[in-house]
């Protein structure tokens, strides 16, 4: 193997393909990055057993190969080298690599590409194409929602459910939900339920744009997002999700109108008065303002009114986890929201058309 590639072009690689590297992994040939070099390409594949993420770079390739080295210290000696350099890199006896620009040269030891995990095949059966800022925004409304507690562990992802032409993705840590619904843009054969782990939607998130298309396949226990010039592979969660559509209630005309920037940094500066011990913030409702308030007796109190619209009948408080509503407030876009609100000891729930519904529960207040 023998080539030349800019050190700018490979580091877009590197970082493309870097978080699938775990400082945990216990087979040594998984601490290392794949390099695959011919025809004018450089293939960059690193992976952690649950996830895999590959990239395509260009590169000047006078002779075809492939080995391995470790991917930590390959990332620093390319990021060390000056940026704007071409790298030269040739592979010798052993799978030592050589590494050159101007009068810096290094050499790392490798392993062969034999011992470095085969990533599985995909049919194109299973598979959905979606604008990727379409698929970004599906994301952004609903993976904050997702449970971090292990012990309930097919909540650690989002559920994606495809049928025909409709997209469906929910997440939920059993105390908020997060839910999206769209069309694709054709018709497809897709008929499933599968969920997909925070690790793999984070990649994912890291790689999309606000252009271009990203194919999404579905294998056996496996999906693929495929983009212009990578890939990000990676296993699914298995188990049942539970059957969220209980949990969402019939839209209510009893809610609060208010403008949604004024909302969220209300929420932020309540919030500074919370700690693990006293987390629910308290809103006071009435026809035409709302009291958004935290006493903590050994912290101190916060305290702000915001004009509101209220539909309801009578006047009453609750409380919530102010980073439940921190989330899904910054995550949304429109100037004003509508959370509805029917009494203290039901779900408060956001709504944005017929597509995004949010539903987080109340939490007691202490006196």
């Amino acid at each position: 193997m023998e080539l030349i590639v800019s050190k700018n072009i490979l580091m877009d690689g590197i970082q493309t393909v870097q978080n699938a590297i775990s400082q945990k992994n216990s087979l040594p040939i998984l601490n290392n990055v794949l390099i695959e070099a011919e025809n004018g390409k450089i293939k960059l594949t690193t992976t952690d057993l649950e996830i895999g993420i590959c990239a395509t770079i260009d590169a000047t390739v006078t002779q075809a190969g492939s080995t391995t080295v470790p991917a930590r210290k390959f990332f620093d000696i390319i990021k060390s080298l000056p940026d704007g350099s071409d790298i030269s890199m040739a592979m010798k006896k052993n799978n030592f690599i050589m590494i050159k620009t101007g009068k810096a040269q290094f050499r790392i030891v490798g392993l062969p590409k034999e011992e470095f995990p085969r990533l599985p095949l995909f049919k194109d059966k299973d598979s959905i194409t979606i604008q990727q800022h379409a698929l970004k925004e599906m994301l952004n409304l609903t993976d904050f929602a997702v449970s971090k507690d292990d012990t309930r562990y097919v909540l650690n992802g989002i559920l994606f459910e495809i049928k025909e032409d409709r997209i469906n993705m929910v997440a939920t840590d059993g105390r908020r939900l997060a839910m999206i619904n769209t069309r694709l843009p054709q018709k497809t054969l897709v008929d499933i339920k599968v969920v997909v782990p925070t690790k793999t939607i984070q990649e994912v998130k890291r790689m999309l744009s606000d252009d271009g298309e990203v194919t999404v396949k579905f294998g056996e226990n496996q999906v693929l997002f495929v983009f212009k010039d990578s890939f990000i592979i990676s296993r699914l969660i298995e188990g049942e999700y539970p059957n969220y559509k209980n949990v969402i209630p019939a839209r209510s005309t009893s809610g609060v109108k208010v403008s949604r920037e004024d909302f969220l940094s209300a929420a932020r500066r309540a919030s500074i008065f919370t700690d693990q011990d006293s987390l629910a913030v308290k809103l006071s409702i009435k026809k035409k303002k709302m009291t958004i308030s935290k006493n903590t007796p050994y912290l101190g109190e916060a305290k702000e009114e915001l004009d509101v619209d209220f539909s309801g009948q009578e006047e009453f408080e609750i409380g919530f986890n102010p980073r439940y509503l921190i989330d899904v407030l910054r995550s949304l876009s429109e100037e004003e929201i509508t959370l509805e609100l029917e009494d203290a000891a039901k779900p408060g729930v956001v709504r944005r058309g017929e597509g995004y519904t949010y539903v987080v529960l109340p939490m007691q207040l202490t006196r």
